[in-house]
């Protein structure tokens, strides 16, 4: 049904995913104006590209949280973003900023993640909450690249036998 790109399809999508989707935005971005935008532009992607997802690597919703935290990211590190983020002054930046609210919270991920060991949970955290790159963490925490590698896959081998 998704494939044929039928609006009950789009209808489906929308009513059962985009609150989730929202709170993965707001949770990166955390500026609900343009996290509507960004949610608008996830929903653009995932009309388009629905032909490409495969049910065999993975759920539907996985497949769709993927394309918000990359299209969040992306906006992070544009120049219309970091421009945009200049013109505020730094009450606006310290007053309104919304409640952090995630899927984290939603489906109890931050709940597995922290039964990691401390070294895998300070990478995950980064990189999935906080969007940072494997590159950048490991500049920030003065950490070789191949070692942030190594832990990060090492922490998700840890969660996915949590899930299962």
């Amino acid at each position: 049904m998704l494939k044929q790109r039928t609006q009950q399809a789009f209808s489906y999508l929308y009513d059962n995913y985009a609150a989730t989707l929202n709170g993965v935005i707001l949770g990166i971005i955390q500026d609900p104006e343009v996290s509507g935008d960004v949610l608008q532009e996830v929903f653009v992607k995932v009309w388009r590209q629905i032909g490409t997802y495969d049910p065999s690597k993975g759920r539907l919703f996985t497949w769709m949280f993927n394309i918000a935290r990359t299209t969040s990211i992306d906006m992070l590190r544009s120049r219309e973003w970091k421009n945009s983020q200049r013109n505020h002054s730094l009450d606006d930046a310290h007053t309104d900023l919304p409640e952090k609210r995630g899927i984290g919270e939603e489906m109890g991920l931050r709940k597995m993640i922290s039964g990691l060991r401390e070294e895998h949970k300070v990478l995950v955290e980064l990189n999935y909450f906080e969007g940072y790159t494997q590159e950048e963490i490991s500049g920030m925490l003065n950490i070789p690249l191949g070692t942030v590698k190594t832990r990060m896959r090492a922490a998700i081998v840890q969660l996915r036998k949590q899930v299962q």
